[in-house]
């Protein structure tokens, strides 16, 4: 199990990197999708205790954040 001590996840880089740590490579080709299959893998990897509760929720919030600003930005550009 991946454990608190390799927790830095800051950015959506970081987090592609811990995916990358379990053999997951994502590119679906809109980064709203991206971010959004990162987050069913990572869900996954929480569920199988592939990584502790502390990494699942650093990873989860970056997730979060890059969501949010992706359709922030997704909207502006349709006005």
């Amino acid at each position: 199990m991946l454990q608190t001590g390799f927790n830095h996840w800051k950015t959506l880089y970081d987090v592609q990197q811990l995916l990358k740590h379990f053999g997951i490579f994502v590119y679906v080709g809109k980064r709203l999708w991206d971010i959004e299959l990162m987050a069913i893998e990572l869900d996954n990897l929480y569920k199988a205790d592939a990584i502790d509760k502390q990494v699942f929720l650093s990873a989860k919030l970056v997730l979060t954040r890059e969501h949010r600003i992706e359709e922030q930005y997704e909207a502006a550009k349709d006005i």
